[in-house]
């Protein structure tokens, strides 16, 4: 069984920033691909920036040049960093990944930006 565990999400200011962090645990075989999602009320689920297996660091349109995704192999976390946060990005973030062996979601951390 594999556990992602999120965390680093709240409130901030247009313009601030936030870090969050996945913790992957568990039974975790040939990683293809780790990444972030969000979910807006009302909203279907977005893919937000990923680790493509091979592909280098992708994101999403919207966050391009103000989110950055990087990853701890040691720590099997990986993190998004969050920038020039605005109103837009309030959502639930939730981290992904894909093995060979399966889909794994973790359960999301809030992200509210506003004034």
């Amino acid at each position: 069984q594999v556990q992602l565990v999120e965390s680093g999400g709240g409130w901030v200011q247009p313009g601030g920033s936030l870090r969050l962090a996945c913790a992957a645990s568990g039974n975790i075989f040939s990683i293809y691909a780790m990444g972030w999602y969000r979910q807006a009320p009302g909203k279907q689920r977005e893919w937000v920036a990923g680790f493509p297996s091979g592909a280098g660091t992708l994101y999403t349109d919207s966050v391009k040049g103000r989110f950055t995704i990087s990853g701890d192999n040691a720590k099997n976390t990986v993190y998004l960093q969050m920038s020039s946060l605005k109103p837009e990005d309030t959502a639930v973030y939730i981290c992904n990944l894909k093995t060979t062996t399966g889909n794994y979601w973790g359960q999301g951390t809030q992200v509210t930006v506003s004034p």
